[in-house]
């Protein structure tokens, strides 16, 4: 799950993007609407915690624009502007939630699941692919009843792949979900797959020769 963070305080941005890290997914920060704007197109987002004060803008107008330009990504106004017709606007402007400041982000963390969760049409917090279940409050992980050890990027790989079960993710597209904007060597991908086969059933994953990497729906 990799998560764009737009605010403009350095030392909140990062401490954010720590805890979210802290929580298994995957962060990245900007902190004006021009470099929003930039972060879009060619990358990957899970969800979006937008401030409402930016220096070049305000943060209702952009997530107005994006979402009469068709953006779905889920949106958290994350702000120390807590009056409740503002909360108002944003919902009615299509934020998926709210959250003022201050905040644990143990809670950011939990408020994201929910909207990502929602966003694919789940109900709850664990999610199953055949014989395979993602516990996504604990990271837990289990193939055909028995517990899977995974390393944080593998839990992260393996989370966008059954997310999209069926359906071909590229290579390029994994790497800005589970690495972001972070330096990725150049068969890191390839790797970690290589582990979840081995760690689960080979034909789990599936290569798609020249396009990327899908999750089969296997029985049990």
């Amino acid at each position: 799950m990799r998560i764009l963070v737009i605010e403009d305080n350095h030392m909140l941005a990062e401490a954010i993007c720590q805890g979210l890290r802290q929580q298994g997914m995957q962060a990245d920060s900007v902190d004006t609407c021009a470099r929003a704007e930039l972060a879009l197109p060619g990358e990957s987002w899970s969800a979006m915690v937008l401030d409402l004060g930016l220096p070049d803008g305000n943060g209702v107008a952009l997530l107005k624009r994006w979402r009469k330009q068709g953006l779905d990504i889920p949106v958290i106004i994350l702000t120390a502007n807590t009056d409740f017709d503002t909360k108002l606007i944003c919902l009615d402007t299509g934020a998926d939630d709210y959250l003022g400041k201050p905040f644990d982000v143990r809670e950011l963390a939990a408020r994201l699941r929910a909207v990502v969760r929602r966003h694919y049409g789940r109900h709850h917090n664990q999610l199953c692919v055949g014989p395979l279940t993602l516990n996504l409050d604990t990271c837990d992980v289990t193939f055909r009843a028995e517990p899977v050890q995974l390393s944080r990027r593998e839990y992260q790989l393996l989370l966008e792949l059954a997310q999209s079960a069926g359906r071909v993710l590229s290579r390029q597209q994994l790497e800005q979900l589970t690495y972001g904007w972070e330096e990725v060597g150049s068969n890191s991908v390839e790797v970690h797959i290589h582990h979840l086969r081995k760690k689960t059933a080979n034909e789990l994953v599936k290569t798609v020769r020249g396009i990327g990497y899908a999750l089969v729906e296997l029985t049990d």
